[in-house]
């Protein structure tokens, strides 16, 4: 709890989070009305994919920067320094802290998002369930980004090299995966299609994609040929929520074995 209340009030003095819950604030209500103009009936769904659309580009490079400086500044501060000499350990330091990045970085978003039901309900008819996966979606990927993010202010030794790691993993996950499996794609048989799959959903952008869609009803596994029921051997659920356990587990771990290494210099 200490780290909490500690976390919150430096994000209260920085300008990241609120600069971070501004941007969301904003694009929400651009797309709702943009959306105001939609049938009464269908234009939650169609608000709910195009709001989820709009975030998905800049929520992964905010969380990854936020979750980086907030690990860095405790070395620049000289801080972790006095934590570890008080009988911390890396792994209790690293957990302590990522669970207080999280907290302080999602709890605002949620409450954004319980307020944005609203407008919600007045303009469309407002499927509680769905807008609840949807919700659980856009968290699940902000808790992947947001370790990873961890992970890189564990491993930096300056605010220049945490943008550049940051840069280079948004890129990664946003272009040369998805360039990558395509140059492999005409390879593709039932042979190796599992394989493919699990490379395809390892990236946390289209397992949450396909999780939020699928959860909606935009896609219908009923007739499926042999080679989709290959390639979706496991259901969205369960790929998002491996893909989920998978970058945490690894960012921690990555982020403990790795900060022991630097001697916390």
């Amino acid at each position: 709890m200490n780290y909490i209340w500690k976390e919150w009030k430096e994000s209260i003095r920085s300008k990241g989070l609120w600069l971070s819950l501004g941007i969301i604030i904003i694009v929400s209500l651009l797309m709702l009305s943009r959306s105001s103009g939609l049938g009464f009936d269908q234009g939650f769904y169609i608000l709910l994919i195009n709001l989820f659309e709009g975030l998905i580009y800049f929520i992964p490079i905010l969380c990854l920067f936020l979750g980086a400086f907030s690990i860095f500044q405790e070395k620049e501060q000289k801080t972790l320094v006095m934590l570890l000499t008080r009988q911390e350990s890396t792994l209790s330091f690293l957990l302590k802290k990522s669970i207080a990045i999280q907290a302080v970085l999602l709890v605002p978003i949620f409450i954004w998002f319980f307020i944005y039901l609203i407008p919600l309900k007045v303009s469309f008819v407002v499927d509680f369930s769905h807008y609840f996966l949807f919700v659980v979606a856009l968290i699940g990927f902000m808790l992947v980004f947001t370790q990873i993010g961890v992970f890189i202010g564990s491993i930096s030794r300056s605010r220049m090299q945490i943008t550049g790691i940051a840069v280079v993993v948004w890129f990664y996950f946003f272009f040369l995966h998805d360039f990558m499996l395509l140059s492999i794609l005409p390879t593709i048989t039932h042979d190796n299609v599992q394989l493919f799959s699990v490379a395809y959903f390892l990236n946390p952008i289209q397992a949450v994609r396909m999780f939020l869609e699928s959860g909606l009803g935009l896609y219908s596994f009923g007739n499926m040929s042999r080679l989709l029921e290959s390639f979706m051997w496991l259901s969205p659920p369960v790929f998002f929520g491996i893909n989920l356990l998978f970058w945490m587990g690894i960012s921690f771990t990555l982020a403990v074995l790795l900060h022991r290494k630097e001697g916390f210099e």
